[in-house]
């Protein structure tokens, strides 16, 4: 009877009864085993409900409505899928493409652009209807698709390391092409003031930074000795480039191949410090309203977790919230951090302060924790 009386529960829309909700301090984390989204109460720290039927999520993102209500789900396997996170239920979808890798919504709310490995390229949609508004082809796999003000998108081409600026604005989309990042990126970031797009190089030493602000973009290398050494690194082990840490004007790094976070001074752009850490880096999340940065890793250390100084760039604290930790999302005041333990089947909330556990609920094989605060957020 209780768990006929949980799911029923899981099925009840937020909005049911008398009591109205708010979307402020909701959330969700992708199940990537079943395809489902777990939606969760970040102020209860409990799950409040399940939204099934997404297809492949193996490696999903989503983005969130100005309003927080909608969330757009972009699954591996091209689809495009829109949910009402108060009625708990898909109200639309799109298998638009064969392979796709994560998308971004514009800064007004109307258009959700879409990255495609296969067949390549960039699709815009309509975000009320799912319906396509233009297909912007491109010579090979598209990666780093992020939102930029002005109703715009900027992305690169794995393929032939094009970076272009889609102005969607105007009646038709004018699209730019901003110079050449260099061989093979494979994920890029804008910063967090939308001032820079910063592009991760895989077929080459570097990484490349463009200046949004500039009226005529163009690519600058830095780091020019640090990158791709000796044998292709396995898939698992690329940093992912949409958390990268800015701190302390600096910008904390994954650095590819080794056991280090490097640290790049914002104005400069010259590397300060470097440091090493319990394996190969795979997101590296600032802690708001604070000098920390926590840094999650690769297999076979993906177990830990560990927070460094953004001021001495010492490693101040090594945590073991579980197996397999994929993924960390701060609360917007940065009280407290949720953490994807996929192969425990939990997701794991500690304390920021004193980096205890507070609570933990189960989810099956979580990614993703995604809160709605990011609504506010360029660049996600």
């Amino acid at each position: 009877m209780k768990c006929l009386c949980l799911l029923a529960f899981l099925a009840t829309p937020l909005w049911a009864g008398d009591d109205l909700t708010a979307t402020g301090d909701l959330g969700l984390v992708i199940e990537r085993a079943t395809g489902s989204l777990l939606l969760v109460d970040r102020s209860d720290r409990a799950a409040v409900g399940r939204i099934e039927g997404l297809g492949d999520l193996s490696h999903a993102s989503l983005t969130y409505s100005p309003d927080e209500r909608f969330a757009y789900v972009f699954g591996r396997d091209g689809g495009l899928t829109k949910v009402d996170i108060l009625t708990r239920a898909v109200v639309a979808r799109t298998v638009q493409a064969g392979n796709s890798i994560g998308g971004a919504i514009s800064d007004d709310g109307k258009l959700v652009a879409v990255s495609n490995y296969e067949p390549g390229g960039v699709k815009v949609f309509d975000a009320d209807t799912l319906e396509l508004v233009a297909d912007i082809p491109a010579a090979g796999k598209t990666i780093g698709l992020v939102d930029v003000p002005g109703r715009r998108f900027a992305w690169a081409v794995w393929d032939t390391g094009e970076v272009f600026l889609g102005d969607f604005s105007g009646k038709e989309p004018v699209i730019t092409p901003l110079g050449n990042a260099g061989k093979n990126p494979f994920d890029a970031v804008l910063t967090d003031d939308a001032h820079t797009y910063l592009v991760g190089l895989f077929g080459e030493k570097g990484v490349t930074a463009f200046d949004l602000w500039d009226a005529d973009p163009s690519p600058q290398k830095f780091l020019t000795d640090y990158g791709k050494d000796g044998e292709d690194m396995p898939v698992y082990k690329m940093p992912h480039l949409q958390s990268w840490a800015f701190a302390e004007g600096q910008y904390a790094l994954p650095a590819v191949g080794r056991h280090e976070v490097l640290w790049v001074d914002r104005t400069s752009l010259d590397q300060t410090a470097a440091t090493e850490v319990a394996g190969q880096p795979v997101f590296i999340i600032e802690q708001p309203a604070s000098p920390f940065v926590w840094v999650n890793f690769a297999l076979p250390d993906n177990d830990k977790v560990q927070i460094i100084d953004s001021r001495s760039h010492e490693v101040v604290a090594t945590l073991t919230p579980g197996k397999a930790i994929l993924h960390m999302e701060f609360a917007p005041r940065g009280a407290e951090v949720w953490l994807s333990a996929r192969d425990d089947n939990k997701v794991v909330i500690y304390d920021t302060r004193t980096r205890q556990k507070i609570a933990e609920l189960p989810a099956e094989a979580p990614s993703g924790i995604f809160f709605t605060a990011r609504a506010h957020q360029t660049g996600l």
